[in-house]
Formats: C-alpha cells, sequence, structure tokens
C-alpha cells in the first residue's frame, strides 16, 4: 500500500500540529502578563496603604486627641497653673483658649466655644449691615432647629434669640452667649482641670514625649575587681 502522503501531498499534517502548538502558545502568553500583573496591583495597594499611614496624613486627627493640647504653642507650667484660677482667666489667652479648643474636640462638645468665639466677634461688628449677615450665619450654624452646630439652649432662650434676629442688636446674641458660657463653666471646665494633659503642662511635662525611664544598674568590671574565681564547683 502506498504511502498517503505521496498520494495527497497537499496533506500535511506536520504543519497542522505546528498551527494548533502555535495557538496554544499564543493563548499561554497572552495569560502570563494579566498573572503577572496582579502582584503588580497587589504591591500598589500595600504601597498606597502604607503611603496613608505616614503621620502627615493624619496631622489634623492628632491634634484633636487629649496627649496634644501643647503641640501648637510652648506653655509654660506658670501660665497653666493660671488658666486654674477661673475659667475666663483660661478663655482671655489664646494659648489658653486653642488647649481648652482641643480639649473639647476629643469630647465632641466644640460647638459650645466655636458659638462663644462666633458671638465674641459678632459683637466686635463696627455697623449695622455688619451685624445682619453675621446675626443670619450665627443663627443658621447654632441656634436654630436641626443646625449643623446646634448648641444646648433653653426654650425660653431660644425663642428669645429667634424673635430678636430679624432686626439685630449688638446684645442680640448676648443671652444665649451667656447661656453656654455657664455651661462650659460648670460642666466641661472642671474636667479640662482634671484631665492628665493638663496637668502635664502644670507639671512641665511635655505630652508629646515619652517619659525616660533609668537604665537597671548592670556589673561592670570593677565590680568584679578582688573577686577570686572558685573552682571548687569544677
Amino acid at each position: 500500500m502506498e504511502n498517503p502522503l505521496l498520494l495527497f501531498p497537499q496533506l500535511n499534517i506536520s504543519a497542522s500540529k505546528d498551527k494548533s502548538y502555535y495557538k496554544v502558545m499564543k493563548s499561554m502568553t497572552k495569560e502570563e502578563p494579566h498573572k503577572a500583573s496582579k502582584p503588580g496591583a497587589k504591591q500598589k495597594r500595600n504601597r498606597l496603604s502604607l503611603l496613608l499611614q505616614k503621620p502627615e496624613f493624619h496631622e489634623s486627627d492628632h491634634l484633636g486627641k487629649p496627649g496634644n493640647l501643647a503641640k501648637a504653642a510652648s506653655v509654660s507650667p506658670e501660665e497653666a497653673v493660671r488658666w486654674g484660677e477661673s475659667f475666663d482667666k483660661l478663655l482671655s489667652e489664646k494659648a489658653g483658649l486653642d488647649a481648652f479648643t482641643k480639649f473639647l474636640k476629643t469630647e465632641f462638645s466644640e460647638e459650645n466655644i466655636e458659638f462663644w468665639m462666633a458671638c465674641e466677634d459678632y459683637k466686635k461688628s463696627k455697623t449695622a449691615h455688619e451685624l445682619l449677615p453675621k446675626a443670619k450665619t450665627i443663627f443658621e450654624t447654632f441656634i436654630q432647629k436641626d443646625a449643623p452646630k446646634e448648641v444646648n439652649l433653653d426654650f425660653h432662650t431660644k425663642e428669645v434669640t429667634t424673635q430678636n434676629i430679624h432686626q439685630p442688636l449688638i446684645t442680640t446674641f448676648d443671652t444665649a452667649q451667656n447661656t453656654v458660657y455657664r455651661l462650659m463653666e460648670q460642666d466641661s471646665y472642671p474636667r479640662f482641670l482634671r484631665s492628665d494633659p493638663y496637668l502635664n503642662l502644670v507639671k512641665g511635662r511635655n505630652p508629646s514625649r515619652p517619659t525616660l525611664r533609668r537604665r537597671s544598674r548592670s556589673f561592670t568590671v570593677n565590680d568584679f575587681q578582688g573577686v577570686r574565681p572558685d573552682f571548687t564547683v569544677w
């Protein structure tokens, strides 16, 4: 029987095998870069997560923590002691006001001191034209129902303030400001004076630096001078 390849010269089995082999290899080469790209993406995500963990990305968070009241400015123990004389003394000094504001942020009640400062700024207005826009902003931010930073006011105080807002005067927010002032003086201020960050300032300690521990005494060469070895144990 004659060889089939001689009868059908157009049939090339080896060529068909080469083509199928080429298709398989081609598909494998397409898949390999895809698989290799996955570890690269994972590494990028890891690098991004490490980058976000750096201190500079969370600097604002650190300022709100109790252990960082003295980071913004250097406070002497004598100055910190003066803050304990009265609540008015604390608020009259910029460093004290900053420290107390940071403390209130740790208790999620900073809207009280922000309202008080807004009222102080409001009373510095020079003309009647300045009063209306400032009064509107203060009312919408701190006074009205469901305000973004609504302060805790009794019903009577809120009603009087709401009525006076239509024709604002320098004294429009006096009653509300005094109410919030007394609330901070009787509630938040005593807790501030008992807080560890404040007590550290009074003692002259820097809250951002850990206390150094003394090293335990170790033996030196001099400790063994004059000591004769005992070989009887051998």
